[in-house]
C-alpha cells in the first residue's frame, strides 16, 4: 500500500503512512529503551539525556539536573531551546527524551505530564526608568512604555499579548527577540523593559537598579511542567528524570 504522497518531490504521508510512522517511532523508541535498560543492570544508568525546554524554564531546568546528576554521575546533559511546539515535535520525533514547557495554556496531546512549578510575570526594569519605582504594575500601564519581548512564535509572547490586548492594549514592542540575554542585556540599559516569569527574573541578579515588579490586574498563572513520551515503559533516563521531577513537583507544595 502507498505509504507518502508525491508528485516529483515528497509531499507527505497517507492515513496508512501516518500509521505505520506512528508505529515506527514506538518501536524505535522501544529499542532504545531495552538497550539502556539492558546496559543499565551492568554500569548503571549512563548515556546522553537530551531535554528541549521554552526559553523561559531554561533558568529552572538546574532544578533537575544537579540532582540528576548527584545520583547518576555518569549521565550527560544536552539542554535545547525550543518553542512550545519545537518542544513537542522534538519528542513525538525521538529527538529529545524529554521537554519543559507549559502544561495548561496550549493543547499538550498525548504526552506525559508532571507539573514543576507555576509560571507568574513580573516586569523587569531599571529603577529610574518609566514605573520602576513601583511596587506593583497593571497590563495597562506596562502597555503605555517601551518594551521588549520574545518573538510571537513562542507561547509566553502569545500569552503577554493576550493580557496586554485583554487591558484595552495592542501589544507594539519596540524590540522582539527569541532570546532572553538579549531582552534583558537591553533592559539593563536603563532604556528598556520587558516581562519575564518570576524565577527567570531573579536569575539575573537584581540590584538596587535593576527591579522585577509584580504585574497585578489581573495576576496570571500558568503551570509549568515536564512532557514525556506517551509510552511504556519509559527509557531508564526519562524514568530517572520523572523520578526527579515527581520530587521537586513535591517541594513546590
Amino acid at each position: 500500500m502507498p505509504l507518502v504522497v508525491r508528485s516529483s518531490r515528497f509531499m507527505g504521508f497517507t492515513a496508512e503512512g501516518e500509521r505505520v510512522l506512528e508505529w515506527a517511532r514506538r518501536i524505535v523508541g522501544d529499542v532504545r529503551a531495552m538497550r539502556a535498560d539492558v546496559g543499565t543492570i551492568k554500569r548503571g544508568l549512563t548515556g546522553l539525556l537530551r531535554i528541549a525546554a521554552i526559553p523561559t524554564a531554561l533558568a529552572t531546568i538546574a532544578e533537575l539536573t544537579t540532582p540528576f546528576r548527584a545520583r547518576h554521575p555518569h549521565v550527560r546533559f544536552s539542554i535545547v531551546s525550543c518553542t512550545s511546539e519545537e518542544v513537542l515535535a522534538r519528542l513525538e520525533n525521538l529527538e529529545v527524551d524529554a521537554g519543559v514547557t507549559y502544561l495548561d495554556n496550549e493543547p499538550i496531546g498525548r504526552a506525559r505530564m508532571i507539573p514543576l512549578y507555576h509560571e507568574r510575570y513580573m516586569l523587569l526594569t531599571a529603577s529610574e526608568a518609566p514605573l520602576g519605582d513601583r511596587d506593583r504594575v497593571t497590563w495597562a500601564e506596562i502597555g503605555q512604555i517601551p518594551l521588549c519581548l520574545l518573538t510571537p512564535d513562542m507561547q509566553n509572547r502569545r500569552i503577554i499579548d493576550r493580557l496586554l490586548r485583554n487591558a484595552g492594549v495592542e501589544p507594539e514592542p519596540t524590540l522582539e527577540s527569541n532570546s532572553i540575554v538579549v531582552l534583558v542585556s537591553h533592559v539593563q540599559t536603563g532604556r528598556w523593559a520587558c516581562v519575564l516569569p518570576e524565577k527567570l527574573a531573579q536569575i539575573f541578579g537584581l540590584t538596587a537598579r535593576l527591579r522585577a515588579i509584580p504585574i497585578v490586574a489581573p495576576e496570571e498563572v500558568h503551570q509549568i511542567g515536564l512532557v514525556l513520551a506517551n509510552r511504556d515503559p519509559l527509557s531508564p533516563l526519562a524514568t530517572a528524570l520523572a523520578y526527579e521531577a515527581g520530587l521537586l513537583n513535591a517541594s513546590q507544595r
